[in-house]
C-alpha cells in the first residue's frame, strides 16, 4: 500500500460507512435496496453529514469575510500610497504591508476556499470508492464498508437511465443518458460555484480598486475555480457529480443567507 492510499484509506471507510448507513436506513424504510434513488439519496445524506459537520468552519469563514470588510479602508489607503509605483521594490513592499494587514485583522483573501479544502479528501475518497465499483464487482470484493453484494447493487443502479458509476469520459450504460445527466449537473455545479464566489467577492471586496492585486486574485478564483470543476466533471462518475452538485447548492444557499443578512 503506497503512502497516498494509506492516507486516503480512513476517508474511504468513513465515506462508505456513512453511505451504507443511509442506504440501510432507506431500505429499512421501504425503498428498493438496489434502487438508483436509494443510492443517490445515500450520497445526498453523505453531503448533509459532511456539510453539517463543516458549519463551524463556515461560521469562521463568515467572520473572516467580515474582518476582510473591516480592513478595506486600510487596504485602500495602502493602494493609494503605492499607486503609480510599478517598480519591483514597491510591489514587493506593498505585498508585504498587505500581508501584515491580513495578519493584523486575522483574515486572508483565500478564506472562502477553506471549506473546499477540508472537503477535498472526502471528495477524493468518494471518487475512489465509486470509480472502483466496476473492478470490485468483477473481483468479487467490497470497497471500504460496502460489501460485495452492495458493490454489485451500486454497480447496477441508475437514475434517469444513467448508471451512478458511469462517467461522461469513460462511459457506461446508456451513453446518451449519461451524457445528458452529466452535462446538466456539471452546468449546475459550475454555476453554483461561480455565483457563490461572486457573492463572497462582492461582500469581501466592496470598494476595492479593480486593478489591485487582491481583486486580481479574486478574479482568478471567480473564473478559474468553476472552469476547473467544470472540466474535471467529465472524469467524475455520476454519483460524484451528485455529491458535488448538492454540495455546491448547499454552499450557495449558505452564502445567499449571509448576503441577505448583510
Amino acid at each position: 500500500m503506497d503512502f497516498f492510499t494509506a492516507v486516503m484509506e480512513p476517508f474511504r471507510w468513513l465515506v462508505s460507512v456513512i453511505m451504507v448507513a443511509f442506504h440501510d436506513g432507506l431500505a429499512f424504510a421501504g425503498m428498493a435496496a438496489a434502487g438508483g434513488w436509494t443510492w443517490t439519496l445515500s450520497i445526498v445524506g453523505l453531503v448533509l453529514v459532511i456539510r453539517a459537520a463543516l458549519i463551524p468552519v463556515f461560521l469562521a469563514q463568515v467572520r473572516a469575510q467580515r474582518r476582510m470588510r473591516l480592513l478595506q479602508p486600510d487596504l485602500k489607503e495602502l493602494q493609494d500610497r503605492y499607486k503609480g509605483r510599478t517598480d519591483q521594490a514597491s510591489r514587493q513592499a506593498m505585498a508585504q504591508e498587505q500581508m501584515a494587514l491580513y495578519r493584523k485583522h486575522g483574515t486572508n483573501p483565500f478564506s472562502a476556499c477553506l471549506p473546499l479544502l477540508i472537503q477535498a479528501p472526502f471528495f477524493l475518497a468518494l471518487f475512489q470508492v465509486l470509480s472502483g465499483i466496476s473492478s470490485a464487482a468483477r473481483q468479487n470484493a467490497g470497497i471500504g464498508a460496502l460489501g460485495h453484494d452492495q458493490v454489485v447493487q451500486f454497480g447496477s443502479s441508475s437514475i434517469f437511465g444513467a448508471p451512478l458509476s458511469a462517467s461522461l469520459l469513460h462511459g457506461g450504460g446508456d451513453a446518451t443518458a449519461v451524457a445528458v445527466l452529466a452535462v446538466v449537473m456539471i452546468l449546475v455545479m459550475t454555476a453554483c460555484q461561480f455565483l457563490t464566489q461572486k457573492l463572497v467577492a462582492s461582500r469581501a471586496l466592496a470598494g476595492q480598486d479593480t486593478e489591485s492585486p487582491l481583486m486580481r486574485q479574486q478574479k482568478v478564483l471567480l473564473y478559474v475555480l468553476p472552469l476547473v470543476f467544470g472540466a474535471g466533471g467529465i472524469f467524475f462518475p455520476i454519483g460524484v457529480l451528485v455529491y458535488w452538485t448538492v454540495s455546491n447548492l448547499w454552499t450557495l444557499g449558505q452564502q445567499f443567507l449571509v448576503f441577505r443578512r448583510g
